[in-house]
């Protein structure tokens, strides 16, 4: 064991419980098996392997399964105990797994696409496999016959989705920043709408069917709430990671989001207070609180014999001010702003030292992050990445609650 991992729980941070080596590649999913001892994961090495603890504490691999192309996506459907594995060359592959976890089972395979696939998911009462790949589709199959029901396309690489089993709505995030809401039905779609705020490709989506709250993590650092359940196009903007966040869980019952960036950060944000939307940036032609021109309104500046000034934006109010009526610089998490942005002066006169409170706590994973899944019943995550390493963590000192606990004092 490597002498980072702690024997017991350390106060108010994570506490790195195990860590499982041994993929030779990027570990693309991994995901923990719901009330055992054990993790499944799949690899770029072309292997999916399911590791059980043993009784020296130690994960070992108890099934190794050598695949014919680069496991890119991975979904486990613990009930049925059936696992749908995307790969490289576009096609899903289904599994069935022994009530021992000792032994895996072909089933059938899926020509969902023709490029790489970046996200599965499993329906059983509809007996669909939903997937997005890198051929900018989102497909649909029929899981009992294994044939294709439909297909929509985009217009760059579809990177994500989630998907609500009660509307059959399914949430699409691509590489050109937009996600895509569609109703699918059993041989067509139709898109509902799309939504567009990230300035980068969306790299994570979780959706929350009870409050109806869509999160999306993005190659631009941020993360933002749709509130699709109160239809008034509510946005909640988040910043506070330093690398593209990629992966996003939330936790309805204590309303925390955990997310993950590629740089290692792992962020618990409280969600269970009244936050303040993010303005939009207003645009002028002159400083909107000294007049002074931008340098591109030539007219003003040939009025008024002077040269004009760069553009820059104040992050709570939205208006568009010069640099030097914008010299300071504040966090505002109230807003979502968890470092320090450009605010105008008087602005920053206006943010008392409270408002500055942090409404997220930031923790180092230490490894790359590309992938996270939480076991919420239990208090645990899994983290991996193109370190090759799975790193298995009690989140219950910062998420302060498991549903078999209930709450805690934290």
């Amino acid at each position: 064991m490597a002498a980072e991992i702690h024997s017991r729980p350390q106060s108010s941070r994570p506490v790195l419980l195990s860590k499982v080596e041994g993929h030779q590649d990027v570990v693309s999913a991994a995901l923990l098996i719901p009330k055992e001892d054990g993790v499944i994961t799949a690899s770029e090495d072309r292997t999916i392997r399911v590791w059980l603890k043993r009784d020296s504490g130690q994960y070992w691999p108890s099934i190794y399964h050598t695949m014919s192309s680069p496991c890119s996506a991975m979904a486990y459907h613990h009930d049925s105990r059936r696992i749908f594995v995307g790969q490289d060359n576009g096609a899903i592959m289904e599994f069935h797994i022994s009530e021992d976890f000792n032994k895996m089972n072909f089933v059938k395979t899926y020509p969902a696409h023709q490029n790489r696939v970046s996200a599965i998911t499993f329906c059983l009462t509809s007996e669909w496999v939903i997937s997005t790949g890198h051929d900018k589709c989102v497909s649909w199959m029929c899981t009992r016959s294994g044939s294709m029901l439909g297909r929509h396309y985009f217009t760059s690489w579809a990177s994500c989705l989630q998907y609500d089993y009660e509307t059959r709505y399914a949430f699409v995030g691509d590489y050109s920043g937009q996600i895509t809401l569609l109703k699918l039905e059993q041989n067509t779609c139709s898109v509902i709408t799309t939504l567009k705020g990230h300035e980068g490709s969306i790299t994570s989506l979780w959706w929350d069917p009870v409050q109806r709250l869509l999160f999306s993590g993005a190659s631009d650092h941020s993360i933002i709430m749709w509130d699709i359940g109160g239809r008034k196009g509510r946005t909640l903007l988040l910043q506070g990671h330093h690398d593209k966040v990629q992966a996003i869980c939330y936790i309805q019952l204590t309303r925390q989001l955990v997310s993950c960036s590629a740089d290692g950060g792992i962020a618990v944000w409280n969600m269970d207070i009244s936050r303040e939307e993010a303005p939009q940036w207003l645009e002028s032609d002159s400083c909107q609180k000294c007049e002074q021109p931008f340098f591109w309104n030539i007219k003003q500046m040939w009025d008024t014999k002077t040269l004009g000034l760069r553009q820059h934006h104040c992050r709570k109010c939205g208006q568009a001010v010069c640099g030097k009526c914008s010299t300071k610089r504040s966090s505002y998490p109230i807003m979502g702003f968890e470092f320090q942005v450009r605010v105008c002066d008087s602005c920053f006169e206006s943010i008392k030292d409270e408002d500055r409170t942090s409404l997220a706590t930031f923790h180092e994973g230490k490894h790359n992050i590309s992938h996270m899944s939480m076991d919420i019943s239990r208090g645990l995550m899994v983290t991996c990445g193109s370190d090759r390493i799975v790193k298995i963590w009690d989140m219950t000192p910062v998420v302060g609650c498991s549903l078999a606990t209930g709450f805690s004092s934290r």
